[in-house]
């Protein structure tokens, strides 16, 4: 469980400060996505951090139990699956990323899913 609460407490944060900003930056998100899904070099770059970033959650937290500590196994893996997919069918994540800017309440619909997770993150992680 001590591991659980560090990621929890590591995590929650990073959430919650992205949601925050996707919901008050989305024009300046929006252009980075459009330089993301334009530059190979970040793309892989992306795939390759995301893949070490999730083997890595993966490796200290495989916690399958029913209960919150489930939230950063699945962060783990579904990182570990999108990295590999960055890396492997980059186009997919540009044709991904060029839907994503035709829509514009995805932004919000993001900026709220990376609040939720923050808080319940950082709700386990600190004030538990």
């Amino acid at each position: 469980m001590p591991t659980s609460i560090f990621i929890a407490k590591l995590l929650g944060p990073i959430y919650l400060i992205v949601g925050i900003a996707l919901l008050l930056r989305a024009p300046m998100f929006r252009t980075i996505l459009q330089g993301f899904i334009r530059s190979p070099v970040l793309l892989y770059l992306a795939g390759f951090l995301g893949l070490l970033a999730g083997l890595a959650l993966v490796l200290t937290h495989n916690v399958w139990a029913p209960d919150w500590r489930i939230i950063v196994t699945l962060i783990g893996w579904l990182t570990i699956v999108r990295a590999v997919v960055t890396i492997f069918q980059p186009e997919w994540i540009v044709a991904l990323g060029s839907k994503i800017l035709e829509r514009q309440g995805i932004f919000f619909g993001a900026a709220v899913m990376n609040l939720v997770i923050g808080l319940v993150l950082s709700y386990f992680g600190y004030a538990r």
